[in-house]
């Protein structure tokens, strides 16, 4: 038989744990709640989990601030996140999914509704992992691409100019589209269905938040080149009139 998912239940409302755990257990899921970021970070240490619940207000820590803490423990960017909230505002639920989360649930909330969520995601993340796409693992040699991106799939990293990026699961399969096809213009609607595998379960948001955070990391390593651009009411793609190298 094959064991229960694990879920991270972290969550300071033992009322709200009480209930969640009792719907997740009765779904087939081992949940393991802690009411602490800290006792959270020990358990995820102790055995990372098959997806993560993360109330935003503990009271040791901002939930985002552990949602980061989380994603760099080894095998952390693999976990599957979700954020439980009673902010219901679209700042909160924006920063939630530019910092790589994969869903954002206000209170109040269904149970039921949650436990579908994580089936969801969990179904998603099991497609997105698995999927094997007939793609070539570099470019064409006339964009020139290997001297500017490095894409390794083995270990599921990419390099831009030689530097390693730091990539949530999400961010390195959107940034592994656009290496592979420079030039190619890739929609929304393309993004969501290949990387989050049902377009349908995601934000209006993900992909321009997950775009945006990835401008972000590329800009660090190069500050003046704009790598992915973007064609309005169409969608992204990758520059083909990037340096060779930069100073």
């Amino acid at each position: 038989m094959a064991p229960k998912p694990r879920i991270l239940l972290v969550e300071d409302e033992s009322g709200i744990a009480d209930t969640l755990q009792y719907v997740l257990a009765t779904d087939g899921f081992t949940p393991v709640w802690c009411s602490t970021a800290e006792e959270a970070m020990r358990q995820f240490q102790a055995e990372p989990p098959a997806l993560a619940v993360l109330d935003v207000g503990l009271p040791d820590m901002n939930g985002f601030e552990l949602f980061r803490r989380l994603q760099a423990l080894p095998g952390g960017s693999q976990v599957p996140m979700v954020f439980l909230t009673a902010r219901s505002d679209e700042i909160d639920r924006v920063v939630g999914l530019e910092l790589g989360a994969d869903d954002y649930i206000a209170k109040p909330f269904s149970p039921r509704e949650l436990v579908a969520r994580v089936r969801t995601i969990l179904r998603r993340s099991s497609r997105v992992n698995s999927a094997a796409v007939p793609a070539p693992v570099l470019p064409t040699p006339a964009v020139s691409a290997p001297a500017i991106w490095l894409l390794d799939e083995e270990r599921r990293q990419i390099r831009f100019y030689g530097r390693l990026l730091e990539l949530s699961r999400f961010e390195y399969g959107v940034l592994r589209m656009l290496v592979q096809k420079p030039g190619r213009v890739f929609t929304r609607d393309e993004l969501l269905l290949t990387v989050w595998g049902d377009d349908n379960d995601s934000f209006d948001r993900t992909v321009d938040a997950h775009i945006k955070t990835l401008r972000a990391k590329l800009k660090l390593v190069a500050p003046a080149l704009e790598p992915i651009r973007t064609l309005r009411g169409t969608g992204y793609a990758l520059s083909e009139a990037l340096p060779e190298t930069i100073s």
